[in-house]
């Protein structure tokens, strides 16, 4: 069994509570022979899976993989085609640079405030991208924009392969059928990574 969730901003990728004020999966009534596929950080929302098909979940985490995720990213300030370029061809991140990525700026998008809602400065504007990465390290896209002088603001896991956070509404789960979990290994073409971010308006 394959599960996909729309992870809520403030709750943490696992089931046990920790020294914080994070919530944590075991308040949203997964069954006990599931755990999470990964990590989403607290501060993180959108799509993360939980799992117990071996086969599957050795597949999704083995880094040599290198399967496909996309997110959509709210950043503080102006980012032009050249800070988008600059994250394709790789960033350096504790003396390593990061794996060749996709970034395309998203305009004129409206999405409902989250919980907490960010922090704003009048003065400042935001920019919103679509980041596809193929490697998963600690913090990486708030890192990677960092680099760029543009910090995230807010950040959701929009896809993992070709199955979208889409028709997910935040805080709920569902079984991924077989035929879906196919989609997990598959590329998303920027222009439907760019349809599910408007979807979300």
């Amino acid at each position: 069994m394959i599960l996909a969730f729309n992870k809520p901003y403030g709750i943490a990728s696992q089931f046990t509570k920790e020294e914080n004020d994070f919530g944590t999966l075991a308040d949203f009534g997964f069954t006990n022979d599931v755990y999470p596929i990964g990590r989403l950080d607290a501060t993180s929302e959108g799509l993360i899976l939980l799992g117990n098909e071996k086969q599957i979940v050795d597949r999704l985490l083995n880094p040599k993989q290198g399967h496909q995720r996309t997110y959509l990213v709210q950043v503080e300030g102006n980012v032009t085609a050249e800070d988008c370029r600059s994250l394709e061809k790789g960033v350096v991140i504790n003396d390593s640079i990061t794996a060749p990525s996709n970034c395309e700026i998203v305009p004129n998008l409206q999405l409902p405030e989250r919980s907490i809602p960010i922090r704003k400065r009048k003065s400042i504007p935001t920019t919103f991208l679509v980041l596809q990465l193929t490697e998963g390290k600690n913090r990486q896209v708030r890192k990677m924009t960092a680099t760029i002088g543009k910090p995230t603001l807010r950040l959701i896991r929009i896809s993992i392969g070709s199955f979208p956070l889409s028709n997910l509404s935040v805080g709920s789960f569902r079984q991924i059928s077989a035929k879906e979990q196919n989609q997990l290994f598959l590329p998303l073409p920027m222009n439907n990574a760019l349809e599910i971010a408007y979807s979300l308006q």
